[in-house]
């Protein structure tokens, strides 16, 4: 699939106020500073759509783009930064959950980003656990990929499925373009 449009269309802080769009949804979670807002641009060939940062936590809304006019991506803000205080950290979690384990929103994929070189952390382990809980379909994106060693990949990626359950993870680089169309035909085609 090709991404031909992309448009932001709104941000909101409680996922009750994207209950009733018009078409199917995806969603992109991960921690803070994986490489949600790089993925988003890269997937849709517009730079500086999704806000980048190299500040950790800068996303703190959920954010709605539109899609070819066919689907809607969806940015939530990244969990798992620690250099906020415990209020913050709590409102970005109840900005999160709001619209991922809402049930009135039925997202079509959850793209579960991950830092291929870092691997699934404690924090992703959880957010796997609470979407497969609440019935999502989730395809794990290990971003990052360019920063392992080519001779190490395989066995980057065969350990990351082992460690997440045998989930579908597909190998990803914003920079490098590595994983662009398997990643764009599973979350966004037929």
């Amino acid at each position: 699939m090709n991404i031909n449009s992309a448009q932001f269309i709104k941000g909101v802080t409680d996922g009750r106020e994207v209950e009733n769009l018009e078409f199917p949804q995806v969603a992109f979670i991960g921690r803070s500073n994986v490489g949600k807002s790089s993925t988003i641009n890269t997937l849709t060939k517009v730079k500086g759509l999704a806000k980048t940062s190299s500040f950790p936590g800068r996303t703190r809304q959920i954010n709605v783009f539109l899609i070819n006019n066919k689907f809607y991506l969806v940015d939530l803000p990244g969990y798992g930064y620690a250099k906020v205080s415990k209020v913050e950290r709590q409102q970005i979690e109840d900005v999160i959950n709001s619209y991922l384990f809402n049930p009135l929103i039925v997202q079509k994929k959850v793209v579960l980003i991950i830092d291929a070189y870092v691997g699934p952390t404690e924090s992703d382990l959880e957010m796997l656990d609470a979407l497969l809980e609440h019935g999502r379909s989730v395809v794990i994106l290990a971003n990052k990929i360019d920063k392992v060693k080519k001779s190490h990949q395989k066995a980057t990626i065969d350990k990351i499925r082992e460690t997440l359950h045998g989930q579908l993870v597909i190998p990803f680089s914003a920079e490098e373009k590595i994983g662009l169309n398997e990643i764009l035909n599973e979350v966004f085609g037929a």
